[in-house]
């Protein structure tokens, strides 16, 4: 299993990285409106991500298996970081997640599941050498104090003990999704002429590591799972229970996992956790376009703080290049050898392939999903 160190990305894929980064969020926070209908008709959370991430793995498989045709080797190579992201970052995310939304208010523990961004800053420094920088540092703090305003964290009730550790346990497995998609399947891995294992191979795997997992969780007992193929109640209408799953698993989750995947490796994971916490804002939207649950003026502004954290930290990243490489030259005394092993941030120079995923990483290396807003039922989920 690698994990890929942060680096900015080049001025050519860094559009496409954005581009990719957004779209993952928008789709990952539409994931509250359409588990909001299957909770309401008596489904448990754990039966709607169950089934969202299985029918995404079915979904994918023909797209993988044709993307796998020659290059079976690269998936039994990276066999351990699949497992982690399908384990983790996938099933046991979403565990924790829920886990901690038994215990304490949804608001609070998607706040602290979304302090993930900044386990990927301290990741990338104690493990890289990556130093934040200062705009790294008010950007982080802005994002985090939009997050605060945007789930509206009011009220008295009191906060677990447990379920604080359940947060910070979803926090370290949205960290693990950003820093798996970003490094896995590093050229590095396996030498100069390995590649990298497409998004839709990645998110194919790891969505069956994660379903199989919840699977034998919820057969055992371990995890409550309940479902109903009645009617459920969907935008005003009535609709078949498939329609929400459709959309859970296919916007929600194929589109989700794969734009994420590609969005982390292009832009590094640190860049594309901070961009992650607009799903927040999407969710809100989407609470808002679909449920008819109008945001308040701090949520709005709470937005704002978002969207000028993410802009501080993409400033930070354009600002910077190359600074842990040239330090770590100076400390070897210039440019390794012939023969040696490249350092990691090197490897993130590498040209982007045809296919558009690089032989070297550009980056780092969670989506969460509800929102204060869509509360109850919709944002047990990123989970959803």
């Amino acid at each position: 299993m690698t994990i890929a160190s942060s680096r900015p990305a080049r001025p050519g894929p860094g559009g496409a990285g954005l581009s990719l980064a957004v779209l993952s969020a928008a789709t990952f926070g539409t994931s509250g409106a359409f588990a909001a209908s299957l909770i309401g008709a008596g489904w448990s959370p754990a039966a709607a991500v169950c089934a969202r991430v299985a029918v995404a793995a079915l979904i994918l498989t023909v797209p993988a298996l044709l993307q796998l045709r020659g290059r079976w080797a690269g998936l039994r190579r990276n066999a351990a970081g699949v497992a982690a992201y399908g384990l983790i970052a996938v099933a046991g995310c979403q565990l924790f997640y829920f886990n901690a939304v038994a215990r304490m208010p949804v608001g609070v523990a998607l706040l602290l599941e979304y302090l993930g961004a900044v386990l990927v800053v301290g990741w990338l420094w104690l493990r890289h050498g990556q130093r934040p920088r200062r705009l790294t540092v008010i950007g982080a703090a802005t994002a985090i104090t939009g997050l605060v305003l945007v789930l509206n964290l009011t009220g008295t009730a009191r906060i677990s003990l447990a379920g604080v550790m359940w947060g910070l346990l979803a926090a370290v497995g949205l960290a693990s999704y950003f820093l798996l998609s970003a490094g896995l399947g590093s050229a590095r891995a396996g030498g100069p002429d390995a590649e990298a294992l497409p998004p839709i191979v990645m998110a194919w795997a790891g969505m069956w590591v994660g379903a199989i997992s919840l699977g034998v969780l919820g057969w055992s007992g371990l995890l409550p799972m309940t479902a109903t193929t009645r009617q459920v109640g969907f935008l005003g209408h009535r609709v078949s229970w498939l329609v929400p799953v459709l959309g859970l698993s296919l916007v929600a989750a194929v589109i989700a996992y794969v734009a994420g995947i590609g969005a982390a490796r292009r832009l590094g994971a640190k860049l594309a956790s901070f961009i992650g916490m607009s799903e927040v804002l999407f969710a809100v939207l989407f609470a808002w376009l679909l449920l008819s649950q109008l945001p308040t003026v701090l949520q709005f502004l709470g937005g704002a703080f978002i969207l000028a954290g993410v802009a501080l930290v993409r400033l930070d990243e354009l600002h910077g290049p190359g600074d842990v490489v040239q330090e770590g030259q100076r400390r070897r005394g210039g440019r390794p050898a012939p023969g040696q092993q490249r350092p990691v941030e090197a490897l993130a120079d590498g040209p982007l392939r045809p296919d558009g995923f690089g032989d070297g990483l550009e980056g780092d290396l969670l989506p969460a999903e509800q929102v204060g807003g869509i509360a109850s039922g919709a944002v047990q989920q990123r989970e959803l």
